[in-house]
């Protein structure tokens, strides 16, 4: 009895020197796939996942097995010479070219940004415009529409669509007005949850744009825009559709190359240590922010396109769409080993990558 009471109180008491019976260390040990997937990878390997490329027109397979790429994203001219069988095998020759299976990605947005869809072989018709959409038959033909595309996708072995277009525009004279759905903020962010919970229940990835919102401002790809609102008009409206797509599941935000002045007034949002705080503490995001292109007009106003890789990581961007990605994953690895970027931050960001393509089913882990 002495020696049951003194080893209660050793348990309850825990002084030093005692010690509660444990069981095996196995049994208290929780199984982590991702994170054992992650321990195995390179530097090398752990940067290549941090790129979405331009796919490359030719040896596309071949790069992709050299570099171990994270993904590739098509546009319209990678499909104009296939049928849906001959572009099926092509994406499955990229799939069994890497280690981690990539996100294959295209912008099939319906309406003016059409990548599959514009050509007949692939549909009978292109996918209407979300504001067509909307005008004709509400939330409910957003819906079904959304869920038609992601199967399309789907079954071409496309497993990320760069949308929905979260941008509030009512203007006819903005730039992103054919683009968006042309609503209200409230009525956005409705739409903005529609998307993204039908894209969820697909399994496909869904891609909120053009975080903070694009607001009125020109074309960044042509060159550099300012936007000079107040911190309080992106509160009340621009942020409403992110936190809505947010809050239903989005899998990555894509931030834009607009300076925004009331957040950061000298560099541009996908380079802004400032904007990457904001997402991911105000509105709470936890998924994969990416960059928009980074070779675009409005960032080489800005600086070099290796620069702009490094500057892109640093301020907290967990995959850079690259259209240069031969030099811009060099010049990633250089500044990493030089100690600009932790290495830490680099395993957050593989996580977060290597949890997306989990959930989506594009990464399987045995069991």
């Amino acid at each position: 009895m002495k020696k049951i009471i003194t080893l209660l109180l050793c348990i309850v008491m825990m002084p030093a020197g005692c010690s509660a019976p444990s069981s095996s260390p196995e049994s208290h040990e929780v199984y982590n796939p991702a994170e054992q997937l992650l321990n195995s990878m390179s530097l090398e390997e752990k940067i290549a996942q941090m790129f979405i490329a331009r796919c490359p027109s030719d040896d596309a397979a071949a790069l992709a097995n050299e570099y171990q790429i994270g993904g590739y994203i098509l546009f319209a001219t990678d499909f104009k010479e296939h049928n849906p069988n001959s572009f099926k095998e092509t994406t499955e020759e990229y799939q069994k070219a890497v280690k981690i299976p990539m996100f294959i990605a295209v912008d099939e947005e319906g309406g003016t940004v059409n990548r599959v869809s514009k050509f007949p072989q692939f549909r009978y018709a292109p996918f209407s415009s979300p504001r067509t959409l909307y005008e004709i038959g509400g939330i409910d033909l957003i819906k079904s529409d959304t869920k038609e595309k992601s199967d399309f996708l789907l079954s071409l072995g496309i497993n990320l669509n760069f949308a929905p277009v979260c941008d509030i525009s009512q203007s006819p004279d903005d730039f992103m007005y054919e683009r968006s759905v042309g609503l209200s903020p409230q009525d956005t962010a409705e739409y903005a949850k529609a998307v993204v919970s039908e894209m969820k229940s697909a399994k496909i990835g869904s891609v909120l744009k053009h975080f903070p919102g694009y607001g009125a401002n020109l074309d960044t790809h042509t060159g550099m825009a300012i936007d000079k609102r107040p911190y309080e008009s992106f509160i009340k409206n621009d942020f409403l559709p992110f936190r809505a797509g947010i809050e239903s599941g989005a899998d990555m935000v894509l931030v834009s190359h607009t300076i925004v002045e009331c957040m950061d007034s000298s560099l541009p949002v996908s380079l802004s240590p400032s904007v990457h705080n904001i997402l991911r503490n105000e509105l709470g995001f936890d998924g994969i922010i990416i960059t928009d292109d980074i070779s675009m007009g409005a960032i080489g106003e800005y600086t070099s396109t290796e620069d702009a890789a490094v500057l892109a990581v640093m301020a907290g961007n967990d995959i850079i769409c690259s259209s240069d990605f031969t030099r811009q994953i060099p010049a990633v690895i250089s500044a990493v080993k030089e100690g600009k970027i932790p290495l830490s931050q680099i395993d957050k960001s593989i996580m977060r990558i290597l949890h997306t393509k989990e959930k989506l089913g594009i990464l399987k882990f045995s069991k």
